[in-house]
C-alpha cells in the first residue's frame, strides 16, 4: 500500500551533525542503508561540508561510494556552497553520490550572518549559483531556516518566506523545506504559513522541518498535515539540531522523533510504509551507536496498541 506520507530520516546527517565524537565511516554507512531498507523513501545521508568546521562529514565521499542503494529511495547531501555542489558533481561522475542536494536560505539576515557566514542577499546569490552549477543533475531541496521565528530577532516576516519560496521556484527548485528550527511555531502558524505556501507556489511540494525545543514538535506536524502538507523531516530518538559550535536556541534542540511521529501518524490512520517493528529495532541500535538514552518516548512505551481511530480521508476533510 502506497504511503500517505512521505517521511525523510536525518539521523545520519542532521542528527550527527552535532556529535562530539566522530561515527565511523562503516557504522554510517550501516546506519543509512538500514533506515532505506524500514521504508524512508528520503535519507539525509551526509554533508559536503568544510572538515574544518564539521568534521563528522570529513568522509562524505567515502561514505557515498560504499553505500548501498535501493530503488525509489532519495540519498541527500546537504551543500553549503558551490565548492560542495562540485564535489557532489565528482561523485556522481564517478558512478556514486547523492541523487538530493539542499540548498540553504534563513528567514532573518542575523542568523544568516550566525549560520552561514553571508548576509541573506550574499546567500541568495550563492543558492543562484549553485543551482546553475548543478545543472538538473540532482533533485534540489531548498531550506528556509527560522522560518517561524528567529532566536536574535523574533518574529519573522511570513510575506518574506513566502518570498522565497518563489524564489526557489524560479530557479527549478521543487521541494521546499519550512524550518521551526528553534521550536518557535505553534499550530495556528503552522497552518497559516503552510496554507499559503501552498496556494501561492502550488508547484512546489512543502516540507516540515521542526525541531522539539519546547516540546512543540508532535503538535505542530499535525498542524502542517491539516494543512495539506505530506512531507516531513525526522530522526530517530530526536537527536540533532544546529550544530555545537554555533550557540543558539539553548535547552533541547533535537530534531522531531521519528517513533513517536510514526506511532501518531499511525495510531490516526496515516500510512507512513515504516517497517515499525524494525523501527523500534533500530533506535535501540542508534542509542547504542551514541552511547546513551535517546529522546524517544515509543521506543520506552511500545506503539499505541487501540485500533487506529481515523483515516487519511477524514484527516484530509479537516484540511478543507
Amino acid at each position: 500500500m502506497k504511503p500517505d506520507v512521505v517521511l525523510c530520516e536525518c539521523f545520519a546527517r542532521d542528527g550527527l551533525q552535532h556529535e562530539p565524537n566522530i561515527v565511523p565511516t562503516e557504522r554510517k554507512v550501516q546506519l543509512v542503508e538500514r533506515f532505506a531498507s524500514l521504508g524512508f523513501s528520503r535519507v539525509e545521508a551526509t554533508s559536503y561540508s568544510n572538515p574544518n568546521v564539521v568534521p563528522q562529514f570529513a568522509d562524505a565521499s567515502a561514505l557515498l561510494q560504499r553505500l548501498p542503494r535501493r530503488e525509489g529511495v532519495m540519498y541527500k547531501a546537504t551543500c553549503a556552497n558551490v565548492h560542495a555542489v562540485q564535489r557532489a558533481l565528482a561523485d556522481l561522475e564517478a558512478g556514486f553520490g547523492a541523487n538530493e542536494i539542499s540548498l540553504l536560505v534563513s528567514a532573518s539576515d542575523s542568523h544568516s550572518q550566525r549560520n552561514l557566514k553571508r548576509s541573506r542577499v550574499a546567500q541568495w546569490d550563492n543558492i543562484r549559483d549553485m543551482a546553475a552549477v548543478a545543472r538538473g543533475r540532482f533533485r534540489l531541496i531548498g531550506t528556509v531556516s527560522v522560518a517561524f521565528g528567529c532566536p536574535f530577532e523574533g518574529a519573522v516576516d511570513h510575506e518574506e518566506v513566502l518570498r522565497d519560496v518563489e524564489r526557489f521556484a524560479a530557479l527549478g527548485v521543487e521541494h521546499v523545506t519550512l524550518g521551526d528550527t528553534t521550536g518557535m511555531a505553534t499550530p495556528a502558524t503552522v497552518r497559516s504559513l503552510f496554507k499559503a505556501m501552498r496556494a501561492r507556489a502550488p508547484n512546489v511540494t512543502p516540507i516540515a522541518h521542526f525541531h522539539d525545543t519546547r516540546g512543540t514538535g508532535l503538535v505542530n506536524y499535525v498542524a502542517a498535515l491539516d494543512a495539506g502538507v505530506t512531507h516531513f523531516d525526522c530522526a530517530i530518538g530526536g537527536v540533532g539540531g544546529h550544530p555545537a559550535k554555533v550557540q543558539y536556541g539553548g535547552g533541547h534542540t533535537g530534531n522531531v522523533c521519528t517513533e513517536d511521529w510514526v506511532g501518531l501518524l499511525e495510531s490516526m490512520g496515516v500510512h507512513t510504509g515504516i517497517d515499525l517493528d524494525g523501527l523500534l529495532e533500530t533506535a535501540k541500535w542508534c542509542e547504542l551507536v551514541l552511547d546513551r538514552p535517546l529522546q524517544s518516548r515509543v521506543l520506552r512505551s511500545g506503539f499505541n496498541p487501540l485500533q487506529p481511530m481515523e483515516s487519511m480521508e477524514s484527516m484530509e476533510s479537516r484540511s478543507l
